[in-house]
């Protein structure tokens, strides 16, 4: 059973379902990384929200460590590349929080515009202070929109309703896009000096890092409004203050800092122009409940079937559950390839064929599944898709991918290319009907191969009573053959034989074998990812 930790206080719905899903779950409130660093070590995946920081010492003392979960978006709070390093998966809930961050952005902007929580204060302090707040209307107003995805959209649907003209700096959205969404696309400098009011929907990236700086508020009209609910650090917030105090933009309402809690002494909280609130984007009872949700059944899906969702630090995912089955075939079929060579491995080729080539997304996963059984092989690391990338690298491993619409007799064919110093070999292997893996091919030798946990492949010379001289060694050894494939090119020519066993085939046994038969080339395998 999957031991996961609990952090930050996630609303209870999270905790039943992972416990319903089989996961043994420990609750705790936001411990100090002291306190963390003592524990950590016996779970297998850890949840949190925005109180705790997943630091590389921290991931240092998680030794079983699998898989972060966020219940949220950002992860700007827990160190991906370490997480990366050390192949442990980082999850959010990019979905959970979306309409509760746009309500919240547009609220800010009324609230801005409309002086309203000046006006409140001035309330009930026993003022009546009318002609001071004149606000500004956002009818017929232009917005601008940094970074056009899925929040960004939300906020553009009742603007839009108030007639607003609606302009959006996004790198990553399409023309096609933006006309389809009722958005005039622009660069930044050209949002900058036309927009009334400018509302900020982007990730913090190295890209992104102080984004709105001097140099881009000084661009902004006199009578802008500036509204961020996205993350600290995007905006300059010394910048900021100056610009407010000096008349550089009309006034701003923000909810996310660099520094979170917002410092006491911090000059924002002085000035009458900004509109303050402590990272409520998130703060809904609906966004709570949806966001715990959504990370326990992720969790659930992970521990209990292996399928991965929403992981930040993996590129990319299958395009269709149906190509799953061939990922799975691309492992086993890489895990096969390493351990028929001797001495290590300096370069892969892939070849995706068929059916399973159709998509190139799909078709460069699968190769990224085949790297990840070499390197099974090869190195001592445990490797998973968040790591392969970087281990091949670290090992000097190169990885070469070839795609053909065309897969022979098959539907569909995996093969992988091993090379190291003295030589190479080639494995390839397929699905049969029902999505039953084959190995179909060892060195363009055919033959059909059911893959099992325990195996042996041996190269040789066909002759006579070969079968008679390793059945005999590896009987005396209570070694079990379950079927046997054989590949030759012509009558006693070159050949390969494959025996599938109920037991592993110990190196002295292997020994005696290629002894007897005359030959170096006796392999024992064993695939991790098949079953016993």
């Amino acid at each position: 059973m999957a031991k996961v930790l609990v952090l930050d206080k996630l609303d209870e719905t999270g905790v039943d379902i992972m416990r319903k899903g089989g996961i043994d779950v420990t609750v705790m409130g936001s411990p100090s990384e002291d306190e963390l660093l003592k524990i950590i070590s016996t779970f297998d995946g850890l949840v949190i929200r925005s109180a705790t920081t997943v630091t590389p010492s921290l991931m240092a003392a998680a030794s079983i460590l699998k898989v972060v979960g966020r219940a949220g978006v950002g992860v700007d709070n827990i160190d991906v590349p370490e997480a990366s390093r050390r192949g442990i998966i980082v999850m959010n809930t990019p979905l959970g929080n979306i309409e509760s961050a746009a309500e919240h952005a547009v609220a800010l902007m009324f609230a801005a515009a409309r002086n309203v929580s000046r006006a409140d204060a001035a309330m009930k302090s026993g003022r009546w202070d009318k002609k001071k707040f004149t606000g500004m209307e956002l009818a017929g107003k232009t917005l601008g929109v940094i970074g056009l995805g899925k929040v960004g959209q939300i906020v553009c649907r009742p603007l839009r309703a108030l007639d607003m003209q609606i302009i959006a700096f996004d790198p990553y959205l399409p023309e096609e896009k933006a006309g389809d969404l009722g958005v005039r696309k622009v660069d930044l400098d050209t949002l900058l000096a036309q927009s009334d009011f400018i509302t900020i929907h982007t990730p913090l990236t190295d890209a992104t890092r102080n984004l709105i700086n001097a140099d881009a508020l000084n661009k902004m009209k006199k009578t802008a409004v500036l509204v961020n609910c996205a993350r600290g650090g995007v905006v300059d917030e010394n910048a900021l203050c100056d610009a407010l105090k000096s008349g550089v933009i009309k006034a701003a309402a923000v909810d996310v800092f660099a520094s979170e809690p917002l410092e006491e002494d911090s000059p924002l909280r002085h000035l009458d122009n900004v509109v303050l609130t402590p990272h409520l984007g998130a703060s809904t009872e609906e966004a709570q409940v949806r966001v715990a949700e959504q990370i326990a059944e992720q969790f659930v899906d992970y521990f209990t079937n292996g399928k991965i969702r929403n992981a930040v630090n993996i590129s990319a995912s299958l395009s269709s559950p149906d190509m799953q089955p061939y990922a799975e075939v691309a492992e086993m079929v890489g895990e096969t390839a390493a351990q028929l060579v001797n001495g290590a491995v300096t370069d892969v080729e892939v070849g995706v064929f068929g059916e399973a080539a159709v998509s190139g997304q799909d078709a460069a996963i699968i190769a990224k599944y085949a790297m990840k059984g070499v390197l099974a092989r090869q190195v001592d690391d445990a490797v998973n898709l968040v790591n392969v990338d970087i281990l091949a690298k670290s090992h000097g491993l190169v990885l070469n991918v070839t795609t053909s619409g065309s897969a022979r007799n098959y539907k569909s064919r995996i093969m992988v290319r091993v090379k190291t110093g003295s030589g190479s070999r080639e494995v390839a292997g397929t699905l049969f009907e029902n999505s039953l893996p084959r190995i179909v091919s060892v060195d363009d030798l055919s033959l059909e191969i059911t893959p099992s946990r325990h195996a042996l492949a041996m190269f040789y010379n066909d002759k006579p009573g070969m079968v008679g001289k390793f059945g005999t060694i590896l009987g005396k050894e209570n070694i079990n053959i379950a079927a046997m494939a054989v590949g030759r090119r012509a009558k006693s020519g070159q050949a390969v034989v494959v025996l599938t066993l109920d037991e592993p085939v110990p190196r002295d046994v292997a020994a005696a074998i290629a002894k007897s038969a005359e030959t170096e080339e006796v392999y024992p395998i064993t695939l991790s990812s098949a079953p016993e």
